[in-house]
């Protein structure tokens, strides 16, 4: 029941980091869930255990490390786009 709730609650933050930017994460479901991941993650590591906490993830970090892994992914995304002539 863990997994459940730790999945739906890093899909959630990888939704709202989407949109909070503006753009459709990549994957779907799956996409937003590693993006909530690595998120979370990420700003965990940057900003310290801090905020709420639910489903095991410092919300407040992990949406602000959301935002900055998917505006990595979206430059380096930009930068190695094929071009058509």
């Amino acid at each position: 029941m863990y997994l459940l709730w730790v999945i739906i609650v890093g899909g959630l933050i990888g939704w709202l980091s989407g949109n909070l930017i503006g753009k459709d994460v990549p994957g779907g479901i799956v996409g937003n869930i590693i993006a909530g991941f690595v998120g979370s993650w990420l700003g965990t590591e940057f900003l310290g255990a801090r905020g709420p906490v639910v489903g095991g993830f410092h919300i407040v970090p992990a949406v602000i490390g959301a935002i900055i892994a998917l505006l990595i992914f979206f430059a380096i995304g930009r930068g190695t786009g094929v071009r058509r002539r």
